[in-house]
C-alpha cells in the first residue's frame, strides 16, 4: 500500500460510479507514487493531490466520457514564483491560465500509454 494513501479517498472511490473508474484509480496511485511528499484528500467532490499542504492536481469527475485532471497552484490563482516550463509539456498539458492547466485522457488506452509521461509532469508541476 502506498504510504501517502488516504482512507477517505479509498472510501470515496469505492462508491464512485464512473465509466472510467479503473483509469481514475490507476492515475491516482501513479500520482501518489510520483513523490512521497504528495498527499491526497477529497476536494470539489473529487480526489485532489497536495504538495506542501496546497492542492496542485485535482480530478474533474464530471465528464463521464474522459478523465480530466486540473493542474493548479491552489484554490486561488498564484503565478508568483511559479517556475514551470509549460512548453516542454505542451503535447500533454493544455494551459488554461498562467498557473493552471489540464490533462485530458479520452480513453483508458490513452491514459495507459502516457502514464509515465504524466507522472513526470506531476513531479515537475508540484515542485515548480
Amino acid at each position: 500500500m502506498t504510504p501517502n494513501r488516504n482512507p477517505v479517498v479509498d472510501s470515496f472511490l469505492e462508491s464512485l460510479d464512473h465509466p472510467l473508474k479503473p483509469v481514475i484509480e490507476s492515475l491516482r496511485l501513479a500520482v501518489l507514487e510520483a513523490d512521497d511528499a504528495i498527499t491526497e484528500q477529497i476536494k470539489w467532490k473529487a480526489p485532489s493531490f497536495c504538495f506542501d499542504s496546497i492542492d496542485r492536481v485535482t480530478f474533474n469527475l464530471r465528464p463521464l466520457h474522459q478523465v480530466q485532471l486540473i493542474f493548479h497552484r491552489g484554490a486561488k490563482a498564484n503565478a508568483a514564483n511559479f517556475n514551470f516550463d509549460a512548453a516542454k509539456w505542451s503535447d500533454l498539458l493544455e494551459m488554461i491560465g498562467q498557473d493552471r492547466g489540464q490533462v485530458i485522457f479520452p480513453s483508458a488506452e490513452a491514459a495507459t500509454a502516457r502514464q509515465a509521461e504524466f507522472v513526470a509532469l506531476v513531479r515537475e508541476w508540484v515542485r515548480a
